[in-house]
Formats: C-alpha cells, sequence, structure tokens
C-alpha cells in the first residue's frame, strides 16, 4: 500500500465515498468540508492506484496526553476490509506523529463499534476512558 497526504481539493473529494462509509449521518458535503480545515491532515491509502483507506489526523497538545496525534478518521474501503490495509494506516499515523514529536495517537469509538475496539485492541492500543459528551 502507498500512503500519502491528500492536499489538493480533488483528492479530497475522491476520499469522501469512503469517509461517508464511517460518517452515514453527514452529507457528502459536509464530508468534503471538514477534510480542508487547516489542521485537519488526510492521508490516502493506495492499492493499484486506487484509493482503498482513507485516514484523518489532528495534532493536538493538551494535558491528559501531552503531545499526540489525535485519529478522528480511519475507515477502509468495505470490499477491501480485513486485508491489513487498516493497520498499515495505522503504521503510517504512527510514523508520521513520531516524526512530528508526538507522544501518542489517541481516538474516541462509539461504544458499540466493539469490531473497532477489537481492531485497536489487536494492534497494542489500550482503552484509557470514556468520551462523555451533551449534544447542545
Amino acid at each position: 500500500m502507498e500512503i500519502r497526504e491528500l492536499t489538493e481539493e480533488s483528492e479530497r473529494r475522491e476520499a469522501v465515498p469512503i469517509l461517508h462509509q464511517l460518517w452515514e449521518h453527514k452529507t457528502p458535503e459536509e464530508i468534503f468540508e471538514w477534510t480542508g480545515d487547516d489542521d485537519y491532515y488526510l492521508f490516502g491509502g493506495f492499492v493499484d492506484n486506487e484509493l482503498a483507506a482513507v485516514a484523518g489526523v489532528l495534532e493536538r497538545h493538551v494535558l491528559h496526553h501531552v503531545r499526540h496525534a489525535w485519529l478522528y478518521d480511519l475507515v477502509v474501503d468495505e470490499p477491501r476490509r480485513g486485508r491489513g490495509h487498516g493497520a498499515t494506516m495505522v503504521e503510517h499515523i504512527e510514523s508520521w506523529a513520531v516524526d512530528r514529536g508526538c507522544d501518542y495517537v489517541a481516538l474516541a469509538s462509539p461504544s458499540e463499534k466493539e469490531d473497532a475496539h477489537k481492531f485497536y485492541e489487536s494492534i497494542d492500543y489500550e482503552r484509557w476512558g470514556h468520551v462523555i459528551q451533551k449534544q447542545l
């Protein structure tokens, strides 16, 4: 898998259908808009020159995680799942984070996504706590 940052508008548009598999309740235009945020880094994993996986990351510095990369989005195109592409994408994000001086890669995952939790635990991520929120 070849992984590279997606910076061009056309590359970000190509990533939207894959991101939409994770964010089904958002419109494609909403998804596209947030991929253009200044501090959002979007990476694409290509297999045979076709986009197969996407990861979106923010770099942050907060007390409980010090300097870290927050993995907001990790999606492998549904027909390509189960082939190790997700783990390859995470390895790339980890290397990218180390190069930027990060101490952690962290993420939040909905409680009902047990398969996602098992995936992350299989690549040595630990459940650290709970995300608690209130919609306003």
